[in-house]
């Protein structure tokens, strides 16, 4: 599998766990809600759903409407499918879920994972979290050294250009650092009346979002909730 398409799966299952859709508006979510998926087409879409329902993680259902499967009928067209997600296809949603390896810090993978945040245990964001920003920083002090080495020889739009990506890769670096912080916070303000309810209730969990507070909003001033982090302009650091 493809660390693409392994990434539009990961989309797929996240956006049906929410509810059943047809094609059409899966593909309308993902371009809308996951803005990394913008230039994906129905050729790249349909193979993914048949992939996940011969895995048994979806089942295809006629649409609900009687009246569209009979215009449909008349018309001489099939009736939209409903994908729906099975309890298997949960199941392995939540493992994919749990995942913080390294394939999560990367720009198109950290970006569905970040959009499906809220729900996320803790634990497992701030790890992602942690790891894009180090991952971040390691390509930063690339990006330094190689305009050290090279500032000379360059023409000024060229130098521009590379000032420009070092300056997005800042930006999204500042932006980690205020969601971990957050974080953090939202821990800290937890524990104590998660441990003087412990003997009350022992099966609360920790999988809100984030506080609403200074942080818990991209610097853009974009509500939290299905954002997506920047988008750094990293060609410079290949």
């Amino acid at each position: 599998m493809s660390r693409r398409s392994g990434i539009l799966e990961f989309a797929v299952l996240g956006l049906l766990r929410e509810a059943p859709m047809h094609g059409y508006e899966l593909r309308k979510r993902l371009n809308t809600s996951l803005g990394v998926f913008r230039a994906f087409s129905y050729g790249t879409l349909y193979p993914c759903l048949k992939t996940l329902v011969a895995n048994g993680w979806l089942i295809e259902e006629p649409g609900s409407a009687p009246e569209d499967a009979l215009a449909a009928s008349l018309a001489g067209r099939r009736a939209k499918i409903v994908y729906r997600l099975t309890a298997e296809g949960k199941e392995h949603f939540e493992e994919l879920l749990s995942h913080t390896g390294p394939d999560t810090w990367e720009d198109e993978h950290f970006a569905a994972r970040f959009a499906f945040f809220g729900q996320t245990e803790r634990e497992v964001r701030m790890r992602v979290l942690e790891g894009r920003r180090s991952r971040l920083e390691e390509r930063l002090e690339k990006m330094r050294a190689s305009l050290a080495r090279t500032r000379e020889r360059l023409d000024d739009y060229t130098l521009e250009l590379q000032r420009h990506g070092m300056e997005s890769v800042e930006r999204e670096v500042r932006w980690l650092n205020e969601l971990i912080e957050s974080e953090r916070a939202g821990r800290d303000q937890r524990q104590p009346s998660a441990e003087s309810s412990a003997q009350q209730d022992n099966t609360s969990g920790e999988t809100g979002g984030l506080p609403r507070h200074k942080g818990a909003e991209p610097s853009g001033g974009t509500p939290l909730k299905g954002s997506i982090p920047p988008d750094p302009s990293d060609d410079t650091a290949k």
